[in-house]
Formats: C-alpha cells, structure tokens, sequence
C-alpha cells in the first residue's frame, strides 16, 4: 500500500509539466539559461574522478521533472565510470535555447533531450543531430516496440531520434454517467459509429440537468484525430475530403445536445478537466497526461462529481484493428559535437528501452515501449481505476503522431487550426472549411 502511496503522490507531482505542452497552465522555473547564463551556471557542479566519463544531458525542468533522479541513479549504479550532468535550458524557450548553442561554437552536450516534433525538424535540417542508424544496426535495437513512431520521425530514411516518453489518447468516461442511464460501459473495441450512438443514448437535453454524452475541447486533434487514425491518410494528404463525415457527426451532436457548443467553449475558456470534474460528461477524448490529474483531484476530495472514472481505448475506423491512436513523444538525440558519442548511445539505449521504461513508469510517466510489465506498474498506482478494461487500455497497437515531421509542419498546423475554427463555429460551412485546407495546405506543400 505504501508503494502504490508513493507512486500516485510521484504521478502528480512528475507529470505535471507534462500539462503545459497538452493545453495546460502550470508555472514554469526560471533558469540561468533563460536568463542569458552560460552552461556551467545550469550545470549540476559534478565533480568527475580521473578516468571517468561525464555525459551533459541537456533537458527542462530539472526540478520539477521527477523522472531524472532515477534514471541516472538507475544508469550510474550499473555504470560506475560514468557520470551523467544534467544542464537545465528552462522549459520555456527550450527548442530555441537548444537550437541556438548546438548551432554555435562552444556546446558539448553529449545527449539531448527533443521536446517537439518542430524543434527536432529545425535541428535535422541544421545538420546538429548525429544518425542514429549505425548504432540501431550494431547493437540490433528491436524498433517495433515504438509501434510505429521511429519509422513517423525518419528523415531522408535516416532516424536522429529515440523516444523514450509518450502519451497517448484515449477515451475517458464517468460511470456514474453510464450506470444513471441503465447503459454498458465502453468496450476496449468500438467504432466511431457505435460510440457515437453510445453518446447520444446517455444525452439529457432537460434544462437545468443536461447530460452531455460527449466533450470535444477546442483542439483540432479532438475531431480530425477520429479520421486520421485508419493507417491512410495523415494530417498532412493536403486533401482533407476523408475529414468530412467526421465533422457531419460532431457538428450534429452538438446541433442536438449530446456536446457542449464550440463557440460557447471556446468564449468561456472554459478547461476540459474542469468540464469533465462537473460529473455530467459521460466520455471525452484526451490524453494519458489526464490520469495524473484526475488522480491527484480524484483523491483530494476536489474533483468527487466524477470520481468514478474509467478509461477505454480510442474509437477506431470501421475495419480497423482496436488500439490504435496518437502520441506526443518526448526524445533523445546526440548533437554532432559530442565528445562522447558511444557513450551517449549506451545511455540512450538505457533511458528509451526497457529498463528506462520500467523506471519511467515507477515514478508515474508513460514510457514510449509499454511492456506488460510497464502497464502493470502504472496500473497498479493508487488511484488508477481497478477495472480490467482501463488497465487493457493501456495496450496500444499503432501509435501516430498528432503532427508527422514535416519542415512545413507549424505552417500546416495554421492552416488547418483556423479551417477547424471556422467550422465548427459556423463562419464556414464543412464542404467549405475542408475546402479551405486543400487550398491552403496545397499551396504551403507546393512551396
């Protein structure tokens, strides 16, 4: 008991910052480096003994990130001739801070950690990131237990990166919703179709007592995601016709109720945990980042309307093996300019493989390589939901990134944000809004 304690108070408080790059507001430290302050003012003061090898690690957050301690502890313990720094760039400007020293003259740092599918794009095409193939090819690393992500964040055919963190959409549920309308609960395998029809049975359009059997917060990922997760079309076709019947669906639930209006949630600002903590939401799609939150609020009294929580695996496309949905990845990469290179590798190795992951999801994170022993360990966590089917959701088949990499990919994501907008506002009919992608996302393509 005291264990799964320990694990639920380190999920909070180590995927925290994880919530400000899903929509979240947290605070963020203040370092050095922000602050114009060279790399040893960031650096942890580590003294080497003679002979041993010194890693910089360059990452965000040293000290509000719980997952550093353990997996150095864990690497130096089985390699006591090396020695791992950490150099703190802050969260804020990170990929800019990175960009700028691997760019320039005096960057050592041996690993790297990549926060964003943009920032590790500007850092392949200025040519500071080392292949990784060699080494995939000389040790024989396993990449299928990516599910798929290394072969999305492949260059020219060539892999600069490894994850080694990742969360994943799913679909979040009350079940006091569900057990007040006399209906089953999700199912680890259902369609879009059949959870549409099961939203709509759990709808109460009585005002004053409105149900709503679904919640879309306003990022584009919460209606497109639907489409683009059949294994044939990405968010960068540049023809988004296949958008279109997901969009008839959703703007009709919201014509009839069975979700909050767009424009109504879009002027309130209103979050979507606190839409789904006021206990009349019966499902919403979000990301894995959401347990820790509803863990720590669940178990503080704070959030008691939605108390009774379950997750389930992403809706998926008719014909469509379950389990498949999107990711954001968090990286390691080697600049160019590291002294240690073979040595950063086996520490990579360590951090995005199954050793890492095991830690990682010890102090409450999503590792990029789910085990069943990595699935187990977070299931286990006081406050994660003891039944069988959101412990099964855990267990994905295909991972897809939200943004492929692509060097016009902030662009696109532009483009398609504003054509969202306007659709589900009403300023633009669909056929016109999906007209507007092709139009627009073509021409940045065609560039």
């Amino acid at each position: 008991m005291m264990k799964k304690q320990m694990l639920s108070i380190a999920l909070a408080a180590a995927m925290a910052g994880s919530l400000t790059a899903c929509g979240g507001s947290g605070n963020e430290t203040t370092t050095a480096a922000e602050n114009g302050g060279t790399q040893a003012e960031t650096a942890e003061t580590t003294k080497a003994a003679e002979g041993q090898t010194v890693l910089k690690w360059a990452m965000w957050d040293k000290d509000l990130t719980g997952y550093y301690k353990p997996l150095i502890e864990g690497y130096e313990a089985a390699h006591p001739d090396v020695t791992i720094e950490l150099v703190d760039l802050g969260s804020s400007d990170y990929s800019t801070v990175l960009t700028t020293q691997l760019t320039g003259s005096g960057a050592d740092f041996d690993v790297v950690s990549v926060k964003d599918v943009p920032g590790y794009t500007t850092l392949v095409n200025k040519g500071v990131l080392e292949a990784l193939d060699s080494y995939i090819e000389k040790d024989g690393v396993d990449l299928s237990v990516y599910k798929g992500l290394t072969d999305q964040v492949q260059v020219d055919g060539k892999l600069y990166e490894l994850p080694f963190k990742s969360d994943f959409w799913v679909l979040f549920y009350n079940k006091d919703v569900f057990d007040n309308a006399g209906v089953d609960y999700p199912t680890n395998d259902m369609t879009f179709e059949q959870y549409d029809e099961l939203a709509r049975k759990l709808t109460v359009t009585e005002p004053g007592s409105e149900v709503y059997g679904a919640h879309y917060h306003t990022w584009r990922s919460t209606v497109q995601m639907f489409a683009t997760l059949d294994g044939e079309h990405t968010i960068l076709d540049g023809n988004y016709d296949f958008l279109k019947p997901y969009y008839e669906t959703i703007l009709d639930e919201q014509e009839n109720g069975v979700c909050q209006d767009y424009a109504t949630l879009k002027t309130s600002n209103l979050h979507y945990s606190g839409a789904f903590s006021q206990g009349n939401i019966g499902m919403m799609n979000m990301g894995t980042w959401f347990i820790s939150t509803l863990i720590d609020k669940v178990g503080s009294g704070e959030y008691a309307d939605c108390a009774n929580w379950g997750i389930a695996t992403y809706p998926h496309a008719e014909g469509v093996e379950p389990g498949a949905t999107a990711a954001q990845i968090t990286s390691l990469a080697i600049p160019t300019s590291s002294p240690n290179k073979d040595a950063a590798w086996d520490f990579m190795k360590f951090v995005c493989g199954e050793e890492g992951a095991q830690i990682l999801a010890s102090t409450g994170n999503f590792p990029a390589v789910m085990t069943d022993d990595v699935v187990e360990t977070v299931a286990s966590i006081e406050g994660f939901p003891a039944d069988e089917t959101s412990k099964e959701a855990l267990k994905t088949t295909d991972l897809y990134l939200e943004m492929p990499v692509d060097p016009k990919s902030s662009e696109i994501e532009i483009a398609l944000n504003e054509a969202h907008d306007n659709i589900m506002t009403g300023n633009m009919t669909i056929d016109e809004g999906i007209a507007d992608m092709n139009e627009k996302v073509s021409a940045i393509l065609a560039q």
